[in-house]
C-alpha cells in the first residue's frame, strides 16, 4: 500500500494514499478483495481487523470502524481502545454515508440502506436487508434483487 499522501493544486491534505480512491481514508491494514469498489470520503478502518470480499460496493461517505473509543473517553483515559474484527461478505452493497461499527458481520450478498448505522456485534446473515437507525437486519430481505435480476433480460 502507497503510504504517500494525496495532494490537489498542491495542498497536502494528510490522507495516506491507497488503491482504491484517493479521498478514501484506509487506516491500518485491511484485508481486502479484488473487484472492490471504495467511494471518496470514506473510512476504512483496519486497525481491529476488517476484511472486505470480493465484488463490494463501498459507497461515498461510508464509515466502516473496528475500533471504539468511547469507554476510553468516558473513563477518563482507565480504559483501553477498543477492537474487534468487522467482516463484510462478498458482493455486499452499502449505501451512502452508512456506518458499520466494530465486531460486526455482514453475510455474502447483503444490502446495507443508505444512512445505516449498523451496531456494535451486529450479525447479519447472507442475503439480509440492514436499514435504519439504529439499523436492523431484514432476514432474506436482499434476495429480492437476486429474483428481479435473474428475471431481468431480453424480452
Amino acid at each position: 500500500m502507497e503510504t504517500t499522501t494525496v495532494t490537489q493544486d498542491g495542498f497536502d491534505h494528510g490522507i495516506p494514499g491507497n488503491r482504491y480512491n484517493p479521498h478514501a481514508w484506509v487506516i491500518g491494514e485491511p484485508a481486502i478483495d479484488e473487484d472492490v469498489w471504495i467511494g471518496a470520503f470514506t473510512v476504512i478502518d483496519g486497525s481491529g481487523g476488517l476484511t472486505i470480499g470480493f465484488g463490494c460496493d463501498v459507497s461515498t461517505g461510508v464509515q466502516i470502524y473496528t475500533h471504539s473509543t468511547v469507554a476510553r473517553c468516558v473513563t477518563d483515559r482507565a480504559s483501553p481502545i477498543e477492537r474487534a474484527a468487522t467482516t463484510i461478505g462478498r458482493n455486499v452493497h452499502i449505501g451512502a454515508n452508512a456506518i458499520v461499527l466494530m465486531g460486526t458481520t455482514i453475510g455474502d450478498h447483503s444490502i446495507v440502506a443508505a444512512g445505516a448505522v449498523v451496531r456494535e456485534y451486529t450479525d447479519a446473515p447472507p442475503y439480509s436487508l440492514i436499514v435504519g437507525v439504529p439499523a436492523r437486519v431484514i432476514v432474506d430481505g436482499a434476495r429480492k434483487f437476486q429474483e428481479t435480476a435473474a428475471g431481468a433480460g431480453p424480452e
